[in-house]
């Protein structure tokens, strides 16, 4: 028997406008942002490699991280989730546990959601990055990059042999971290 071993991908949205008179949800990309979203979709598909590629996302509604996926140009099926705006480590732990029923019918090739995207906002994407490894299953030199900043277009990369719907704070191994730019 084989123990599947999952990727989670935790995107920060890319830089955003401040437009005056836009609400916080609904500010878009800046220039600068839609460079980098599209750097971040890059790195993403090298990162996997031939073999992989994102089974299944889940994306804050506010209008940043929604023009962030798109420009990343990741065709995976997608849920937008308004409980990631605005949210904490824990909300988001509570959606990543429910992504098999989400997506129950989007699942990859082999019936297994492998890789997960989450795009989403700082400080949760940071919080829930180092809280997810723990000082065993995290890699110092990520984790202390992590700690010092998350910024805009940065991916957390962390791999798990736990179901989704058992991810918890401490079972995955928090094992890359790229900016974009």
């Amino acid at each position: 028997m084989t123990t599947t071993i999952r990727t989670l991908l935790l995107l920060r949205h890319a830089k955003s406008d401040y437009p005056s008179g836009v609400d916080d949800h609904d500010r878009p990309l800046a220039e600068r942002g839609v460079r980098e979203a599209a750097v971040a979709g890059d790195w993403i598909r090298a990162y996997l490699g031939d073999n992989s590629e994102v089974d299944a996302v889940l994306c804050s509604t506010a209008t940043r991280t929604r023009q962030t996926l798109e420009r990343t140009g990741i065709t995976a099926p997608v849920q937008y989730v308004d409980r990631l705006y605005n949210s904490t480590p824990g909300v988001v732990i509570d959606e990543i546990n429910g992504v098999r029923s989400r997506f129950a019918g989007d699942i990859g090739d082999h019936g297994e959601l492998a890789t997960l995207l989450v795009v989403g906002h700082e400080p949760v994407m940071s919080g829930l990055a180092l809280n997810l490894a723990n000082e065993q299953t995290a890699d110092s030199a990520v984790a202390q990059e992590i700690s010092a900043k998350f910024p805009t277009s940065s991916i957390a990369v962390l791999r798990t042999a736990a179901p989704w719907d058992q991810l918890a704070l401490g079972s995955a191994e928090l094992v890359d971290f790229h900016i974009a730019r």
